[in-house]
Protein backbone atom coordinates (compact mmCIF):
# COMPACT_ATOMS: atom_id res chain seq x y z
CA UNK A 1 0.00 0.00 0.00
CA UNK A 2 1.67 3.57 -0.78
CA UNK A 3 -0.24 6.45 0.83
CA UNK A 4 0.28 10.19 -0.32
CA UNK A 5 -2.20 12.92 1.45
CA UNK A 6 -2.42 15.58 -1.48
CA UNK A 7 -3.54 18.49 0.90
CA UNK A 8 -5.11 18.59 4.20
CA UNK A 9 -6.53 21.25 6.37
CA UNK A 10 -9.39 23.98 6.67
CA UNK A 11 -8.47 25.15 2.78
CA UNK A 12 -9.12 21.01 1.21
CA UNK A 13 -8.62 17.52 2.40
CA UNK A 14 -8.04 14.48 0.32
CA UNK A 15 -5.78 11.65 0.72
CA UNK A 16 -4.45 9.19 -2.34
CA UNK A 17 -4.67 5.25 -1.46
CA UNK A 18 -2.48 2.98 -3.40
CA UNK A 19 -3.47 -0.76 -3.27
CA UNK A 20 -2.68 -3.55 -5.99
CA UNK A 21 -3.95 -2.23 -8.87
CA UNK A 22 -6.24 0.18 -7.39
CA UNK A 23 -6.31 3.84 -6.48
CA UNK A 24 -8.83 5.96 -4.64
CA UNK A 25 -9.24 9.08 -3.10
CA UNK A 26 -10.30 9.50 0.51
CA UNK A 27 -12.17 12.74 0.19
CA UNK A 28 -11.86 15.55 -2.78
CA UNK A 29 -11.84 18.88 -1.03
CA UNK A 30 -9.76 20.54 -3.92
CA UNK A 31 -10.85 22.02 -7.02
CA UNK A 32 -11.48 19.49 -9.65
CA UNK A 33 -8.13 21.19 -11.45
CA UNK A 34 -6.12 21.11 -8.33
CA UNK A 35 -7.18 17.72 -7.21
CA UNK A 36 -5.34 16.76 -10.81
CA UNK A 37 -2.45 18.93 -10.87
CA UNK A 38 -1.33 17.16 -7.26
CA UNK A 39 -2.10 13.75 -8.50
CA UNK A 40 0.16 14.18 -11.34
CA UNK A 41 2.84 15.80 -8.65
CA UNK A 42 3.09 12.42 -6.95
CA UNK A 43 2.80 10.91 -10.55
CA UNK A 44 -0.89 9.55 -11.17
CA UNK A 45 -3.01 10.28 -14.02
CA UNK A 46 -6.97 11.21 -12.69
CA UNK A 47 -8.15 8.68 -15.16
CA UNK A 48 -6.44 6.05 -12.32
CA UNK A 49 -8.06 7.01 -9.39
CA UNK A 50 -11.03 4.32 -9.35
CA UNK A 51 -13.64 6.04 -7.00
CA UNK A 52 -13.77 8.73 -4.79
CA UNK A 53 -14.74 7.99 -0.88
CA UNK A 54 -16.25 10.35 0.92
CA UNK A 55 -16.70 11.05 4.66
CA UNK A 56 -18.92 13.81 5.09
CA UNK A 57 -20.12 16.85 3.23
CA UNK A 58 -18.04 20.17 4.29
CA UNK A 59 -16.67 21.64 1.75
CA UNK A 60 -13.06 21.06 2.48
CA UNK A 61 -14.01 17.44 1.73
CA UNK A 62 -15.97 17.58 -1.11
CA UNK A 63 -15.35 20.83 -3.28
CA UNK A 64 -14.06 18.91 -6.35
CA UNK A 65 -15.82 15.79 -6.16
CA UNK A 66 -18.58 16.42 -8.34
CA UNK A 67 -16.80 17.87 -11.37
CA UNK A 68 -13.75 15.35 -10.67
CA UNK A 69 -16.80 12.65 -11.15
CA UNK A 70 -18.22 14.40 -14.10
CA UNK A 71 -14.52 14.50 -16.51
CA UNK A 72 -13.45 11.13 -15.46
CA UNK A 73 -16.38 8.84 -14.88
CA UNK A 74 -15.25 8.47 -11.68
CA UNK A 75 -17.80 6.45 -8.93
CA UNK A 76 -17.94 8.56 -5.73
CA UNK A 77 -18.95 6.76 -2.84
CA UNK A 78 -20.57 8.15 0.14
CA UNK A 79 -23.42 7.55 2.75
CA UNK A 80 -27.23 8.58 1.58
CA UNK A 81 -27.88 11.43 4.00
CA UNK A 82 -23.98 12.46 2.87
CA UNK A 83 -25.15 12.65 -0.71
CA UNK A 84 -28.64 14.45 0.33
CA UNK A 85 -26.66 17.22 1.78
CA UNK A 86 -23.74 17.66 -1.25
CA UNK A 87 -26.87 17.39 -3.70
CA UNK A 88 -25.61 20.92 -5.17
CA UNK A 89 -22.65 19.39 -6.08
CA UNK A 90 -23.76 17.11 -8.80
CA UNK A 91 -25.32 17.09 -11.77
CA UNK A 92 -26.92 13.59 -12.15
CA UNK A 93 -24.31 12.48 -14.31
CA UNK A 94 -22.43 11.24 -11.95
CA UNK A 95 -21.77 7.55 -10.91
CA UNK A 96 -22.89 7.70 -6.74
CA UNK A 97 -22.66 4.54 -4.71
CA UNK A 98 -24.16 4.80 -1.32
CA UNK A 99 -22.41 2.58 1.81
CA UNK A 100 -23.31 2.68 5.10
CA UNK A 101 -21.16 2.73 7.95
CA UNK A 102 -20.27 -0.54 9.53
CA UNK A 103 -20.61 -2.27 6.66
CA UNK A 104 -17.51 -2.98 4.96
CA UNK A 105 -17.53 -2.62 1.02
CA UNK A 106 -15.06 -3.31 -1.71
CA UNK A 107 -13.20 -0.61 -4.35
CA UNK A 108 -10.99 -3.13 -7.13
CA UNK A 109 -7.94 -4.41 -4.18
CA UNK A 110 -9.28 -2.31 -1.56
CA UNK A 111 -11.29 -3.10 1.15
CA UNK A 112 -13.41 -0.18 2.84
CA UNK A 113 -14.55 0.15 6.64
CA UNK A 114 -16.50 2.71 7.21
CA UNK A 115 -17.43 3.84 11.11
CA UNK A 116 -19.50 6.60 12.53
CA UNK A 117 -17.55 9.63 13.94
CA UNK A 118 -18.32 12.67 16.45
CA UNK A 119 -18.09 15.64 14.36
CA UNK A 120 -20.50 18.10 13.39
CA UNK A 121 -21.72 16.90 9.97
CA UNK A 122 -24.66 15.44 9.02
CA UNK A 123 -23.42 11.42 8.78
CA UNK A 124 -19.76 12.02 9.84
CA UNK A 125 -17.49 8.67 8.93
CA UNK A 126 -13.73 7.75 9.15
CA UNK A 127 -12.31 5.10 7.31
CA UNK A 128 -10.32 1.94 7.94
CA UNK A 129 -8.97 1.04 4.15
CA UNK A 130 -7.28 -2.58 3.51
CA UNK A 131 -5.11 -3.94 0.59
CA UNK A 132 -7.20 -6.97 0.35
CA UNK A 133 -3.74 -9.00 -0.79
CA UNK A 134 -1.08 -7.92 1.93
CA UNK A 135 -4.02 -6.89 5.04
CA UNK A 136 -1.84 -3.48 5.59
CA UNK A 137 -4.73 -1.80 7.17
CA UNK A 138 -4.64 2.04 6.96
CA UNK A 139 -6.76 4.11 9.19
CA UNK A 140 -8.14 7.60 8.26
CA UNK A 141 -9.40 9.86 11.51
CA UNK A 142 -9.34 13.27 11.00
CA UNK A 143 -12.56 15.94 11.59
CA UNK A 144 -13.04 13.31 14.92
CA UNK A 145 -14.19 15.69 18.18
CA UNK A 146 -13.56 12.87 20.21
CA UNK A 147 -12.41 9.27 20.35
CA UNK A 148 -14.75 6.71 21.81
CA UNK A 149 -15.01 3.26 21.79
CA UNK A 150 -16.31 2.08 18.44
CA UNK A 151 -13.66 4.87 17.04
CA UNK A 152 -11.08 2.86 18.80
CA UNK A 153 -11.84 -0.31 17.93
CA UNK A 154 -12.45 0.65 14.24
CA UNK A 155 -8.41 2.07 14.32
CA UNK A 156 -7.45 -0.70 16.64
CA UNK A 157 -4.40 -2.77 14.91
CA UNK A 158 -3.62 -0.14 12.35
CA UNK A 159 -0.16 -0.45 10.13
CA UNK A 160 -0.51 3.50 9.46
CA UNK A 161 -2.56 6.21 10.85
CA UNK A 162 -3.38 9.49 9.33
CA UNK A 163 -4.64 11.32 12.79
CA UNK A 164 -5.98 14.47 13.27
CA UNK A 165 -4.05 17.53 15.70
CA UNK A 166 -5.77 20.26 14.45
CA UNK A 167 -4.94 22.90 16.85
CA UNK A 168 -2.98 23.82 20.07
CA UNK A 169 -5.24 24.92 22.85
CA UNK A 170 -3.50 28.33 23.73
CA UNK A 171 -2.81 29.22 19.72
CA UNK A 172 -7.23 28.60 19.45
CA UNK A 173 -8.29 30.49 22.17
CA UNK A 174 -5.82 33.69 21.38
CA UNK A 175 -6.56 32.64 17.22
CA UNK A 176 -9.22 35.57 15.29
CA UNK A 177 -12.28 33.80 15.31
CA UNK A 178 -15.45 34.08 16.91
CA UNK A 179 -15.96 32.90 19.86
CA UNK A 180 -18.73 30.32 18.62
CA UNK A 181 -15.90 29.01 16.21
CA UNK A 182 -13.60 28.41 18.85
CA UNK A 183 -16.66 26.55 20.83
CA UNK A 184 -17.21 24.23 18.28
CA UNK A 185 -13.62 23.27 17.32
CA UNK A 186 -12.91 22.83 20.69
CA UNK A 187 -16.41 20.90 21.40
CA UNK A 188 -16.72 17.11 21.48
CA UNK A 189 -17.98 17.15 18.12
CA UNK A 190 -15.70 19.86 16.35
CA UNK A 191 -11.17 18.80 16.36
CA UNK A 192 -8.61 16.79 18.40
CA UNK A 193 -6.11 19.40 20.26
CA UNK A 194 -2.42 18.24 19.66
CA UNK A 195 -2.81 17.11 23.17
CA UNK A 196 -5.87 14.78 22.38
CA UNK A 197 -4.23 13.57 19.50
CA UNK A 198 -1.06 12.57 21.59
CA UNK A 199 -2.91 10.69 23.75
CA UNK A 200 -5.20 8.86 21.18
CA UNK A 201 -2.02 8.06 19.03
CA UNK A 202 -0.60 6.55 22.43
CA UNK A 203 -3.94 4.50 22.45
CA UNK A 204 -3.78 3.24 19.01
CA UNK A 205 0.28 2.12 19.43
CA UNK A 206 1.09 -1.56 18.92
CA UNK A 207 3.94 -3.46 17.25
CA UNK A 208 3.01 -3.55 13.57
CA UNK A 209 2.06 0.48 13.89
CA UNK A 210 5.13 1.66 10.78
CA UNK A 211 4.10 5.50 10.77
CA UNK A 212 1.74 8.30 11.93
CA UNK A 213 1.18 11.24 9.55
CA UNK A 214 -0.44 14.23 11.63
CA UNK A 215 -2.90 16.24 9.07
CA UNK A 216 -6.16 19.04 9.23
CA UNK A 217 -3.85 21.26 11.18
CA UNK A 218 -5.44 25.08 11.68
CA UNK A 219 -3.41 27.46 9.85
CA UNK A 220 -4.67 30.33 12.61
CA UNK A 221 -4.52 27.85 15.86
CA UNK A 222 -1.74 25.42 15.01
CA UNK A 223 2.13 25.06 13.77
CA UNK A 224 3.70 21.79 12.44
CA UNK A 225 6.66 21.84 14.30
CA UNK A 226 4.50 22.10 17.81
CA UNK A 227 2.07 19.16 16.79
CA UNK A 228 5.27 17.33 16.14
CA UNK A 229 6.61 17.72 19.51
CA UNK A 230 3.40 17.40 21.19
CA UNK A 231 2.63 13.97 19.66
CA UNK A 232 6.01 12.62 19.20
CA UNK A 233 6.91 13.51 23.23
CA UNK A 234 3.93 11.06 23.68
CA UNK A 235 4.86 8.49 21.32
CA UNK A 236 8.64 8.59 22.37
CA UNK A 237 7.43 7.94 25.96
CA UNK A 238 5.42 5.02 24.90
CA UNK A 239 8.36 3.26 23.41
CA UNK A 240 7.88 4.56 19.73
CA UNK A 241 10.57 5.76 17.72
CA UNK A 242 9.38 5.37 14.06
CA UNK A 243 7.76 7.49 11.36
CA UNK A 244 6.17 11.09 12.40
CA UNK A 245 5.36 13.48 10.06
CA UNK A 246 2.54 16.42 9.52
CA UNK A 247 0.92 16.82 5.80
CA UNK A 248 0.85 20.39 4.29
CA UNK A 249 -2.29 22.34 3.29
CA UNK A 250 -0.15 23.43 0.52
CA UNK A 251 1.96 20.69 -1.41
CA UNK A 252 1.31 16.52 -1.40
CA UNK A 253 3.62 14.59 0.87
CA UNK A 254 5.83 11.99 -1.24
CA UNK A 255 4.09 8.49 -1.76
CA UNK A 256 4.66 6.51 1.37
CA UNK A 257 5.47 2.89 1.10
CA UNK A 258 3.78 1.37 4.15
CA UNK A 259 5.16 -2.16 3.40
CA UNK A 260 8.92 -0.09 3.04
CA UNK A 261 8.20 1.65 7.05
CA UNK A 262 7.46 -1.76 8.32
CA UNK A 263 10.30 -3.33 6.69
CA UNK A 264 12.66 -0.52 7.83
CA UNK A 265 11.13 -0.52 11.67
CA UNK A 266 13.47 -2.59 13.42
CA UNK A 267 13.21 -5.48 16.14
CA UNK A 268 14.38 -2.79 19.19
CA UNK A 269 11.75 -0.72 18.66
CA UNK A 270 8.97 -3.72 18.15
CA UNK A 271 10.06 -5.32 21.55
CA UNK A 272 9.70 -2.23 23.43
CA UNK A 273 5.37 -1.96 22.63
Amino acid sequence: MKISVLASGSGGNATLVEAGATRILVDAGLSGRELVTRLETVGVAPEEIQGILVTHEHGDHTRGMGVFARRYGTPVYLTDRTRQACRRLFRRAEETVIYRPGRPFEIGDVRVEPFLTVHDAVDPVGVAVVDAVSEIRLGVATDLGRPNAQIRHALSGCDFLILEANHDERLLREAPYPWSVKNRIASSHGHLSNEAAARFAVELLHPRLAGVLLAHLSREANRPQLALEVVAAALERAGYWGFLEVASQDRPTPLIDVQELRRSTGPEQLSLL
